[in-house]
């Protein structure tokens, strides 16, 4: 393969030289080859010109021989003969050989590492690291070849050279780095790793401290094994090093100013990772596998199983104290990613940490997730982006070399399942599990590039896991050879004492007594387990501290959401201010006139108006508001432009971070085009941040179908599961205007299915002042649940959908149920009372006054959950005589019809009420949630709104039925 052979030395070696005079002499193509192989390409041929001459006397480094110093003189006081051209054209080319050698290790170096503990995949000799194919023979291997310092060293000879690339490329470590662009980002990696040959020469003291987390490690999960016998805990046998490997992180990161740290891994070695790193007393764990709830005897919550729960505590590290916390998270792979990220940036944004020094994040993945689960890419996407970055995560892979029963052949596609990691440049350290000292080393160099450069890393442990996918799993049905191997290997402490004792570090007696000593400290907490309580919650301390649980009715709850005029149209002015020395677009100033026109005479405030009287009256009360989502600066319909772009600069105006000096800050985040990271990434920044009002707004209502595991696993029921509040409220446009199937519905019927035991909120409001307040309510409670509102589309530039300035001030609140507002018959004569939510209220609004009816009611459930009861309940004993109607424009089987029918039955029941069920009005039950075609859609609309207002029955034309075959639809009126 190599062109440094045969006829081409000469040709190379004579470009190399021509180009170290001067690199605009050859080709781009060489010049950029050449000047990859060094730094300097001119030294180099200074360098030859003499240093390769040394044992004659006559080094001549950088100058031309006449400008030499005197040169040693032979028998007859001659001058010795310098290099001839031969030997000058050789030594130039053994140079570029050798560069081009060292080069390629960095390359390809990692794909003849030693990194599978069990030998079952040995790594294949690759022909770009033979140095025969660079031209070499065995008779070169002792010759004294000039480098430059590549490798620490001014000439070496190729013997020397080979073996400090084997050490520091293909020894227990390989390591991925030349994908990097950064030029200094690599050559940091490159010195880092190459001036010590890729090794660290630990203290005894070192040593002895990796052991004993070994120790730990290996003894916590055999001693489970033993009391527990077939129970369910995901060891981390097999990759016991990941304990001393997470220690070196925090150690030599709290040197370099980290303080917090935020873990979040999956269920395999969790428990190891809670109690020997974390530090969660051991009895605490056995109590919870003798059946006793992990969570306080208050607690009404579900729980959840052992290994998905989580913990905080401090470590401290020769003086420098970090934070540490354990994020909870379910089953579902990978998941938790984007919410320890968004908690980081939290903490990063709470304590003014704009270097990122000292808040960290720490990811622990499985091989077969990392490689296979979307929200990695997602996570790695947002990395480097203004609005989430965290200064980089420190990413370690615990590669089992498995998943579940899938060998990696099937699992993924590329030769490691650390590939996507390329996409961000990270760097990444493959490391042999079953060498302790090797991953400790790689796990200190990734904490050092992670400070140096905030950017992300990672390290692939490649071990194994000694059971099946969990305990009670029988393996060998799938990789049985992989299992016998296994079943006779040593473990890796067991690996460990024989050599440190092999080296005199330790004695065959310190060993044994490191492991009873540890057996009887775990017997003693086992002991202490049967009566152990738990007697602190750490959910409501540190930003939490004030905040408490809903522990009455919710609707029987009024918090006080109003704002005084004055400081309303102190916002007011200010969002609809033409900013100066910005070029605004003519539209916008439009848009902005007439805002202040809404301010100033108090009338017609819209719904994007309203959002930004909400943001601005927080922010002045020192509240911080963060929305975040795809194009939610101007807003999908451009509806909200709380970002101004100079049209000539493209410069930035942000006008509610502009209302008053010493205000908090408003932000907003256009995302990358994600939404389960994004919103993972939300979430987790609300577990971390109660006292702001963080948003995330789908671009429409269905999109938030990508992120539905963040719905179901976190948001949903993490308070459930594990007593952690989110204030998080989540903007889905909804709405049917004859957009087609996927830009409807926001399939709020999964919201609502969902909802129990006062888990969240599920709204869809009618006018922007109820939408103000219920903004304000998220952050003026003393106590937090996350927010899902059906926002509108059409409805934000209505005619009829605006509020007055005093809906908003003293005395306003928000409201569960808008009753009826119009001036009707005698409640005993109405005929029809309509309840309905959202959009269509209009439409049965608008066609009522056209029609004249006045014995029709229509009443507004503006939110659904938690469910109104009693306010429902008294609206309705209004009309004693009347039909019960509930009008959706979704599907009988989507909507709200399924959530809100027994609930009306059971409160007409107890009212003793004429109607003794709920009639349904809407769209018959569908696979698709609306027509693509527009006519069918407005006739559909229509039709619904009269069976509401009229009760009229009748069927769809055949025209205007959904059919199988859109060619059989014809003569569509």
């Amino acid at each position: 393969m190599s062109f440094l052979t045969g006829a081409n030395a000469t040709y190379v070696s004579e470009l190399y030289a021509r180009f170290v005079e001067d690199p605009s002499a050859v080709d781009s193509g060489w010049a950029t080859f050449f000047r990859d192989l060094n730094d300097d390409g001119r030294a180099i041929l200074a360098e030859l010109k003499g240093a390769v001459w040394n044992k004659n006397g006559n080094k001549v480094i950088g100058a031309a021989a006449e400008d030499a110093p005197a040169a040693k003189k032979d028998a007859k006081g001659k001058a010795a003969a310098g290099p001839s051209a031969e030997e000058m054209r050789r030594a130039i080319l053994d140079s570029v050989r050798a560069m081009m050698l060292i080069r390629v290790y960095r390359v390809r170096g990692h794909l003849e590492a030693s990194l599978d503990p069990l030998g079952l995949h040995k790594p294949e000799p690759h022909p770009e690291l033979d140095y025969h194919s660079y031209g070499f023979t065995d008779e070169d291997l002792d010759r004294e070849i000039f480098i430059d310092n590549m490798l620490g060293l001014e000439t070496a000879t190729l013997r020397t050279i080979l073996r400090i690339l084997r050490q520091t490329y293909c020894g227990t470590i390989g390591v991925e780095f030349m994908h990097i662009q950064d030029p200094e980002q690599k050559s940091w990696i490159q010195k880092r790793i190459e001036s010590i040959h890729n090794h660290t020469d630990f203290t005894e003291r070192g040593k002895k401290a990796i052991l004993e987390r070994l120790t730990e490690a290996e003894g916590l999960e055999r001693f489970l094994q033993m009391k527990y016998t077939g129970t369910k805990r995901f060891g981390l046998e097999g990759g016991e090093s990941l304990i001393p490997a997470l220690e070196q992180i925090l150690k030599r990161g709290s040197q370099l100013g980290l303080t917090d740290v935020v873990v979040g891994m999956a269920h395999r070695g969790r428990l190891n990772v809670l109690t020997n790193f974390m530090r969660k007393p051991f009895a605490a764990l056995f109590s919870e596998f003798q059946g006793n709830p992990a969570m306080r005897e208050d607690f009404q919550g579900s729980g959840d199983v052992k290994y998905h729960l989580g913990t905080s505590g401090d470590r401290d590290f020769d003086g420098n104290a970090v934070h540490l916390s354990l994020t909870a998270n379910p089953s579902h792979l990978e998941v938790v990613d984007p919410v320890v990220l968004g908690k980081v940036r939290a903490k990063q944004t709470q304590t003014d940490d704009a270097g990122r020094d000292h808040s960290m994040g720490i990811l622990i993945h499985g091989d077969a997730a990392f490689a296979g689960q979307g929200v990695v890419h997602e996570c790695f996407a947002m990395s480097q982006i203004k609005g989430y970055t965290t200064g980089g995560t420190v990413h370690v892979v615990v590669n089992n070399q498995i998943g579940f029963t899938t060998a990696p052949q099937y699992s993924r596609s590329g030769p490691y399942c650390t590939d996507v990691a390329k996409m961000v440049q990270a760097p990444i350290f493959h490391v042999n599990g079953d060498d302790p000292e090797a991953v400790v080393h790689a796990a200190r160099i990734a904490a050092e590039f992670r400070q140096e450069f905030k950017a992300d890393v990672v390290i692939d442990m490649v071990c194994y896991r000694r059971h099946g996918h969990n305990e009670s799993d029988e393996p060998a049905f799938t990789q049985p050879l992989m299992y016998r191997k296994i079943a006779s290997h040593p473990t890796t402490r067991q690996l460990y004492a024989k050599k440190l004792i092999e080296d005199g570090v330790i004695t065959q007696e310190d060993s044994d007594k490191l492991v009873a000593d540890f057996q009887a400290h775990l017997e003693a907490d086992f002991a202490a387990a049967k009566s152990y309580k738990v007697n602190k919650a750490d959910w409501l301390e540190g930003k939490w501290a004030g905040l408490g649980v809903l522990d009455d009715e919710e609707e029987m709850r009024e918090e006080r959401t109003d704002v005084s005029l004055e400081l309303l149209k102190e916002v007011g002015e200010a969002i609809s201010r033409v900013p100066e020395g910005i070029n605004v677009n003519r539209k916008i100033v439009r848009q902005l006139e007439a805002k202040q026109q809404m301010i100033r005479t108090g009338q017609g405030i819209d719904w994007s108006t309203a959002e930004a009287l909400a943001f601005g009256t927080l922010c002045v009360e020192n509240t911080r508001v963060r929305l975040s989502g795809q194009d939610c600066g101007r807003g999908t319909f451009s509806q909200r432009h709380s970002v101004l772009v100079d049209q000539e600069t493209e410069a930035r105006y942000v006008p509610l971070n502009n209302i008053r000096p010493g205000q908090a800050q408003y932000e907003v985040i256009d995302s990358l085009l994600s939404e389960e990271g994004v919103l993972g990434f939300e979430y987790g920044y609300s577990l971390t941040e109660p006292n702001g009002l963080t948003l995330w707004e789908g671009q429409f209502g269905d999109f938030a179908n990508g992120a539905q595991a963040i719905f179901d696993t976190f948001i949903s029921s993490g308070e459930a599961k594990w007593m952690r509040m989110s204030g998080l409220t989540i903007l889905l446009p909804h709405g049917y205007e004859g957009q087609g199937p996927e830009h409807s519905s926001a399939r709020w019927e999964r919201y609502l299915q969902m909802c129990g035991e006062d888990n969240w909120q599920v709204c869809n409001f009618t006018t922007p002042a109820n939408y103000f307040h219920a903004l304000r309510r998220q952050v003026r409670r003393n106590f937090r649940k996350p927010l899902v509102v059906m926002t509108p589309k059409s409805l934000l530039r209505h005619k009829l959908v605006v509020s007055a300035l005093e809906d908003f001030g003293p005395g306003s609140r928000f409201r569960r149920v808008l009753p009826e507002t119009q001036a009707l018959k005698p409640d005993a004569e109405i005929r029809r009372v309509v309840l309905c939510s959202g959009k269509v209220y209009y439409d049965l609004f608008e066609e009522r006054a056209k029609r004249g009816l006045d014995d029709v009611a229509i009443v507004r459930v503006e939110q659904l959950y938690p469910w109104p009861k009693e306010t429902v309940m008294r609206e309705l004993g209004r009309y004693a005589n009347a039909e019960v109607v509930w009008c959706q424009e979704e599907p009988a089987n989507m909507g709200c019809w399924t959530f809100v029918d027994r609930r009306l039955e059971f409160i007409l029941e107890e009212l003793d009420h004429k109607s003794r069920k709920p009639v349904y009005v809407g769209r018959k039950a569908a696979a698709s949630p609306a027509t693509g075609l527009n006519k069918t859609h407005v006739y559909e609309q229509a039709l619904l709104v009269e069976q509401a207002l009229t009760g009229a029955v009748f069927t769809l034309p055949q025209p205007f039925r959904r059919v199988s075959k859109m060619s059989k639809i014809q003569n569509v009126k």
